[in-house]
């Protein structure tokens, strides 16, 4: 055994996704009504959204943040982990993209356990009180990983669940000469999470790459 065994490869991307849940009908077609819509294809992967709910349901999380709604489909996927009693808080700024997801999450098994918030996402997490919830997802923009990182280093507290979204970038992260300024603003992040006393974090090389990490 090496402390580097394999490198991962787009066959062990597969290999992953087959061996793991997949979505329902449900999902599926809120998948195909949101491009029928416009709104862009960026969500988590269905292995992904299996490695939160697990993290989720390990934590015993009642009660999880999320900064980026898009069309719902992580906020679904979350909700479907937390007790009858749970509650995922999603931020959204695009109104078009709040208002299909509220129309799917109304339709949804977790129509009673999630809320949709309009707005900046700095805004509003800066007027949630502290130890007011368990885990956080972030899948918004990159630029601002770090301002939504401190508010919810707030809000969580000690033992409180970190997970960040695109880790690797796109796909972009070891571009030599990245066409997305977003590249960019990952790598910070990266190196941000990395250098952190406070939270004992690791990239999971599932999806885009997932940052999963505990507050300490």
């Amino acid at each position: 055994m090496t402390d580097n065994p394999c490198r991962v490869t787009q066959r062990h991307y597969d290999y992953v996704a087959e061996r793991t849940r997949g979505d329902d009908d449900f999902l599926k077609s809120l998948k195909a009504e949101a491009a029928k819509a416009g709104i862009p294809s960026i969500w988590i992967s269905p292995a992904q959204a299996s490695l939160m709910q697990i993290v989720l349901k390990l934590r015993g999380a009642k009660r999880v943040l999320e900064v980026g709604t898009l069309a719902g489909y992580s906020a679904i996927q979350m909700a479907r982990a937390l007790p009858a009693d749970g509650m995922v808080t999603t931020i959204e700024l695009e109104p078009k993209h709040a208002d299909f997801a509220e129309s799917w999450i109304a339709k949804s098994d977790v129509k009673g356990k999630v809320r949709v918030l309009r707005g900046k996402g700095a805004d509003l997490l800066a007027t949630m009180p502290a130890k007011s919830a368990d885990a956080c997802f972030l899948d918004a923009d990159k630029d601002n990983y770090p301002v939504y990182l401190d508010h919810c280093t707030r809000i969580l507290g000690k033992g409180g669940l970190v997970m960040a979204d695109n880790a690797f970038a796109f796909g972009k992260l070891f571009a030599d000469v990245p066409d997305d300024s977003g590249v960019h603003a990952v790598r910070r992040f990266n190196d941000i999470m990395a250098a952190r006393k406070d939270i004992h974090g690791v990239i999971a090389p599932i999806g885009d790459g997932c940052w999963v990490g505990v507050l300490e």
